[in-house]
């Protein structure tokens, strides 16, 4: 067998530049493969790391996975606040530990704004059970003292090169050229979080009073003509929120989380929804698992098209090596050997198909995921092969050894005299 490995490599060496075309093809698809299955693996743990110590997000009456979204992963929009004296009532059940209120709409520099409260940074957990921690400066106090104070995640700091204690000013909804600013009342960066591989990284986090101080003299989106309130003024004002967009809402006892949600459900004072975050992300795949089977299906259907050309390759070849074949069988080879001679020579140029996709996989992950990471939030991460790409490959090795074994069964079939003497 080692012999003839030898002389399988050598002759696929011999043939090295029609053969790099279908390794080329093989990588090709090896890297369509495995690169799908990564994205779709990273998406999936970012969004179930994005939030684990939460037992009940609620909202307004929705979708469970709208809700998710724009609560946890500030996507989409809410259709309406909830009352902040809803909240109150929740907080006051039995079984609830802690609520932490949410307040979308603003942005900085294409960056969302989330208006919160200190117990955010105390409460708040993700991926196993972690807690944000701060690489510098301290969260916002929650008080008046420190009402323009801001916390930067860990991507909003690096991409936009904020430091501590520099002043930003927040814009009016989703941003863009033509958003209205607060320049009126800029914010100190007090604080910023160390990554976390969340939508935290792409926040920044302010008091939910500060939200509405920048506020007091806008109405319809847009600031009121001749009131402008200066920010020491706005502290004067009665700053409590009246409602926010979602709240977290943790548990003393996970056995209370139906009791609880059934509270919210049927809560008389305004339409509530709670929903479980598990329960509810669940859903979102199964949403977006068609779109995930169709793009392996497409990367799967591009790898057997490669092996077709394999094998096409090697079938087209045959003729030319009929002669090279026979001068084996007339030095002793067996027609076994030569069927195991152009098996392997298949499976050789499958592995190093295999290699490249797998080397070009690494190389483009090592080279997108920061800018994956700053225009999505989705950290692809460099890691070892997951147990549904190794079935991969090993299903495209095995469909390459198989294919391989098309042109070794012809070949098997030639006869000496018909190689010695070929017909034309």
């Amino acid at each position: 067998m080692t012999s003839l490995l030898s002389l399988a490599a050598a002759s696929s060496w011999n043939r090295r530049g029609t053969l790099a075309l279908v390794a080329a093809s093989i990588a090709l698809a090896t890297l369509l493969l495995l690169t799908v299955e990564r994205v779709r693996h990273d998406v999936r743990e970012n969004f179930s790391r994005a939030v684990s110590g939460t037992d009940l997000v609620v909202g307004a009456r929705t979708g469970a996975v709208q809700l998710m979204l724009y609560a946890v992963f500030h996507v989409g929009g809410a259709t309406s606040n909830i009352r902040v004296q809803s909240l109150d009532e929740i907080a006051r059940q039995r079984m609830v530990a802690w609520v932490v209120p949410l307040s979308l709409g603003d942005s900085h520099r294409g960056f969302s704004v989330l208006g919160t409260t200190p117990a955010f940074f105390e409460h708040f957990r993700h991926g196993d059970r972690q807690a944000l921690r701060l690489a510098a400066g301290q969260p916002f106090s929650g008080t008046l003292d420190g009402l323009y104070g801001a916390v930067l995640g860990a991507e909003v700091a690096r991409a936009l090169g904020y430091r501590l204690g520099e002043h930003i000013v927040l814009a009016h909804g989703s941003g863009g050229p033509l958003a209205a600013e607060h320049a009126d009342k800029p914010f100190t960066v007090v604080g910023i979080l160390a990554p976390t591989g969340t939508p935290v990284d792409r926040t920044v986090h302010i008091d939910l009073k500060a939200l509405e101080a920048i506020h007091l003299d806008w109405s319809g989106g847009a600031p009121l003509p001749g009131l402008a309130i200066p920010p020491e003024m706005a502290r004067k004002f009665d700053l409590q929120p009246k409602s926010v967009t979602a709240a977290l809402v943790g548990l003393k006892s996970r056995s209370a989380v139906f009791a609880v949600q059934r509270f919210v459900n049927g809560y008389e004072g305004e339409p509530l929804m709670a929903v479980l975050p598990g329960v509810a992300l669940d859903e979102l795949w199964e949403v977006v698992g068609a779109g995930e089977r169709a793009l392996l299906l497409l990367s799967g259907l591009v790898a057997l098209v490669s092996l077709a050309g394999l094998v096409a390759t090697v079938l087209a070849g045959l003729n030319e090596r009929r002669r090279e074949l026979a001068l084996l069988r007339a030095v002793g080879a067996a027609p076994r050997h030569v069927l195991w001679l152009l098996a392997l020579e298949g499976t050789l140029v499958t592995l190093a198909g295999l290699a490249l996709g797998l080397l070009a996989g690494v190389i483009l992950i090592a080279a997108l995921g920061p800018w994956v990471q700053a225009q999505y939030g989705v950290a692809l991460r460099l890691a070892a092969p997951t147990a549904a790409q190794w079935q991969w490959l090993a299903a495209v090795l095995a469909a390459g050894v198989l294919a391989s074994l098309v042109p070794g069964w012809r070949a098997w079939r030639l006869s000496l005299a018909d190689g010695l003497s070929p017909r034309t």
